[in-house]
Parts: structure tokens; C-alpha cells; sequence
């Protein structure tokens, strides 16, 4: 792959295509990655890949989580997620640096055994509107700058219970879970806004992910 680290991206399935919005793609560049695009074809790509990135997406079947599905959910195919959930274990396995982004977030926490709100509006009342921007509150002790920021976000779920090993990071002012992260691990950082959308604020995210990646070349 070179002397840059291949960033794996997984891709949703939709219409019987494999989709993927390119600012994964253009934040991974900028930040000195070399973008490596992965449909669910098989778990060899953890050999080839330095890190991962899991993207975007609807929402996941709560039956991973032990339960029913409420009515008006819109769910990933369960071949991404069987995927994912396959890739996230093998590439902590392998100690590899992993990102998730907003569903992203949602599958990793999901996939080391925690839960999550299936719609906020309907089981969090009290909640912002986690549709539209707002700030989150970044905790100090981590690679990220603590702080309050102002972040795009366009989810209905969020994190409910935390999945083995893994600690807030971020929080919005409701008390809902924003940020997510792996003590004693190379790399794992999961967030639920989309810092590939949001220019400078992006370099936050993506710049210590690349280096990590790059670290274990």
C-alpha cells in the first residue's frame, strides 16, 4: 500500500449497490491516509488494512441487543452488519486502530455488548433534538482537545448502556452519550456526529486515527 496507512472503510448496501459518501474518502485523504473501500466480502481485509473506519448508516437491529424492534425504524441490511460486527472484533483482535462514525459508533458499542436508545424522541423525551447541531462537551484525559463544540448531527439513536471496555469521551447536554473510546488501546474512538462533514474540526478526528494507523505499519 505504500508509505501511507490503508484506512478500510466499510460501505452500506442499498438498491443492490454498495454505497459510500466520498467525505470518508476526502477526510481520509487529507489527514495522509490511503482510503480502501470494503463491501462485506470476507474477513481477509484485516490483513491488508492499517486501520479501520466504520461509516455511516440507518439504524441496527436491536435483536443484537436482546430486543423487539420498535415501529419506525429504517435498518442497515444485516449483511453490513453481521460484517461489521465480525470486522470490529477481529481488528481489536489484531490491535489495530478503529474510528466509528455515527452508526458507526452505534454497531462498535454495540458489537463489545452494550445497547442503545432505538429512537431517542420516542424513549429520552427530555432529549435535544439530536437531528439538528448542537453542542457536545469533549471530557479531558484523551487524544481529543476537551472542550464544548458546536457538531452537525443527524441521528435518532444514541448509546444507552456502554459495551465491554469502553468510557464517555463526550457528552451533550442532555446527559446523552456523544463520544465513546478504548482505555489501553492503541486507537479506538467512536463518534456520533459526522466530523468528515465539518471542515477543521474534521483534522481533530482523522489526524491522530491516521497517525495511529501509521504507527502500526
Amino acid at each position: 500500500m505504500g508509505d501511507r496507512p490503508a484506512i478500510g472503510i466499510t460501505m452500506d448496501i442499498k438498491d443492490g449497490r454498495f454505497t459510500l459518501r466520498e467525505e470518508y474518502v476526502e477526510a481520509v485523504k487529507a489527514a495522509g491516509g490511503l482510503p480502501f473501500l470494503i463491501p462485506p466480502a470476507g474477513l481477509s481485509y484485516i490483513e491488508k488494512i492499517d486501520g479501520l473506519l466504520i461509516s455511516g448508516g440507518d439504524d441496527l437491529e436491536p435483536s443484537y441487543y436482546g430486543e423487539e424492534a420498535i415501529e419506525g425504524l429504517n435498518l442497515v441490511s444485516r449483511q453490513r452488519s453481521d460484517f461489521e460486527i465480525a470486522l470490529v472484533h477481529e481488528i481489536i483482535r489484531a490491535g489495530k486502530p478503529l474510528l466509528g462514525i455515527c452508526y458507526g459508533m452505534q454497531l462498535v458499542n454495540v458489537a463489545l455488548g452494550g445497547t442503545l436508545y432505538q429512537d431517542i424522541k420516542s424513549q429520552v423525551p427530555e432529549a435535544l433534538n439530536h437531528k439538528e447541531s448542537h453542542e457536545v462537551d469533549i471530557k479531558d484525559g484523551w487524544l481529543l482537545r476537551a472542550g464544548t463544540y458546536t457538531v452537525n448531527s443527524t441521528h435518532h439513536q444514541a448509546v444507552k448502556a456502554l459495551g465491554k471496555g469502553l468510557d464517555v469521551l463526550a457528552t451533550s447536554s442532555d446527559g446523552l452519550v456523544e463520544a465513546i473510546f478504548m482505555k489501553d488501546y492503541p486507537f479506538l474512538l467512536c463518534v456520533q456526529w459526522h466530523p468528515e462533514r465539518q471542515n477543521g474540526f474534521s483534522d481533530m478526528i482523522f489526524n491522530p486515527f491516521i497517525e495511529a494507523s501509521y504507527a502500526g505499519k
